[in-house]
C-alpha cells in the first residue's frame, strides 16, 4: 500500500471542473470586453441631459450630441430628465449600464458645489462616475444698471464697503454659481452685501433694471446682450481671463485676488465603462471639442471651451471641492 506524505492532496475532478468553467468564464468576458470595444458604438448612444428643454444645458446638450454623432457614427440621442436641481438625471446616469451607451452631461450643483452644501444626493460624485471630458466652464457678469454710480468694478468695490451692508446681489437662487460667487467675493473683499435669492436671473434681471438691485451676477450670453443694448454695464467677469468680447472688462481676480467663480459642464458615465469605450468617447469628443465651428457655437451661449479630458478633468473636480468647501463653511450656507 503507497502512503503519501503529509500536505499532499489530489484534487477532486469536481473541483477541477469548477475551476476550469470559472476560467474559461473569466476568459469569455475578458473576449467580449475586447470585442464590444472594438464594435463599439454599433447602437445609438443616450446623452442624459438633467435639466429641462430649452434651457442652455440642454442647447449645449444637443450640440454636443450632434457633434459626437458625426464622429462615433452612430445616433447620439438627447434624453431630458430635469429635476431636483439635476440630481435625478444624473442619477440615472450613475445607475444606468457601463457599457457606454449611456452619458450624462455633469455639473457643479450635481457633482461639486451641491454636495458641499448639503445636498442629499444619491450617488457618489467620483466613485459611482466615469468623468470622461471637461467641456467649459460659465462665467458670469457682475452688473448693474448703467445708472449706477458704480463705471467699473475698483468703484463698486469701493462703494460697497461705504455702503455699511445697505448694498444687495441678485443671482439665480441660493446654490447658484452666481450666488457662490457673490458671497466668494464678499469674502474675499471684505463686503457686507446682502444676498437676494430668485427663481432664475430673468425675474432679478427686472428688479435689477426696476432699481430694487444694485447688481446681479448672470450668464454672459444674457449679460452681453442687455449691455449691447445699453441696459446694464459689466463690471467685471468671473472667470479667470477675461472675455475676448469684452476686452476691457477686467476679471474680478485683477482686482479682489482669488476671486474666480464658474459654473461647469462636462460628459460623464457611470463607473466599471470598459477603458477601450472611454478611451474611444475621449478621443470623439476630443475631435468636437477642437472644432472651430463648435467652439464659436459654445462660446455665443456663454461656454468657455476647454475640453479637458479624464485626468484633468477629475483634477478640476477635486480643485472645485477644495476651492468652494472653505466659502461655504465660512458663509454657513446649508441648502433647506
Amino acid at each position: 500500500m503507497r502512503h503519501h506524505s503529509t500536505g499532499e492532496h489530489r484534487a477532486h475532478p469536481r473541483a477541477l471542473n469548477i475551476c476550469r468553467r470559472a476560467v474559461l468564464a473569466l476568459g469569455l468576458a475578458a473576449a467580449s470586453f475586447t470585442v464590444h470595444a472594438q464594435t463599439y458604438p454599433d447602437r445609438p448612444i443616450k446623452l442624459i441631459v438633467p435639466f429641462s428643454p430649452g434651457g442652455s444645458t440642454d442647447v449645449i446638450g444637443r450640440l454636443v450630441a450632434s457633434a459626437l454623432a458625426e464622429q462615433v457614427g452612430q445616433s447620439v440621442i438627447v434624453d431630458n430628465k430635469g429635476g431636483a436641481g439635476s440630481i435625478l438625471g444624473t442619477d440615472l446616469g450613475a445607475k444606468a449600464p457601463a457599457d457606454g451607451y449611456t452619458l450624462v452631461i455633469t455639473n457643479g450643483a450635481a457633482i461639486t458645489t451641491g454636495p458641499l452644501l448639503g445636498q442629499k444626493i444619491p450617488y457618489d460624485p467620483f466613485r459611482d462616475f466615469t468623468h470622461i471630458m471637461l467641456l467649459g466652464t460659465f462665467p458670469n457678469g457682475l452688473i448693474v444698471r448703467t445708472s449706477h454710480p458704480a463705471k467699473n468694478f475698483k468703484e463698486f468695490v469701493e462703494l460697497a464697503r461705504q455702503a455699511g451692508g445697505k448694498y444687495n446681489y441678485g443671482s439665480a437662487g441660493v446654490g447658484s454659481a452666481g450666488f457662490l460667487t457673490g458671497e466668494m467675493l464678499k469674502q474675499k473683499a471684505r463686503l457686507d452685501m446682502t444676498h437676494v435669492p430668485y427663481k432664475g436671473t430673468g425675474p432679478a434681471m427686472n428688479d435689477l433694471l426696476g432699481g430694487q438691485l444694485d447688481a446681479i451676477f448672470n450668464n454672459m450670453s444674457v449679460a452681453s446682450t442687455q449691455a449691447k443694448a445699453g441696459n446694464v454695464r459689466i463690471l467685471a467677469v468671473s472667470g479667470p481671463k477675461r472675455v475676448a468680447a469684452f476686452p476691457d472688462v477686467p476679471t474680478m481676480d485683477e482686482i479682489v485676488p482669488g476671486t474666480v467663480g464658474e459654473a461647469w459642464f462636462g460628459v460623464s458615465a457611470p463607473a466599471g465603462t470598459p477603458a477601450a469605450v472611454v478611451d474611444r468617447l475621449q478621443a470623439a469628443l476630443g475631435k468636437v471639442m477642437a472644432n472651430a465651428e463648435i467652439r464659436t457655437k459654445l462660446s455665443d451661449l456663454g461656454l468657455t471651451p476647454v475640453g479637458a479630458p479624464q485626468a484633468e478633468f477629475v483634477k478640476f473636480l477635486h480643485d472645485e471641492d477644495r476651492k468652494w468647501a472653505p466659502i461655504i463653511k465660512a458663509a454657513n450656507i446649508k441648502l433647506d
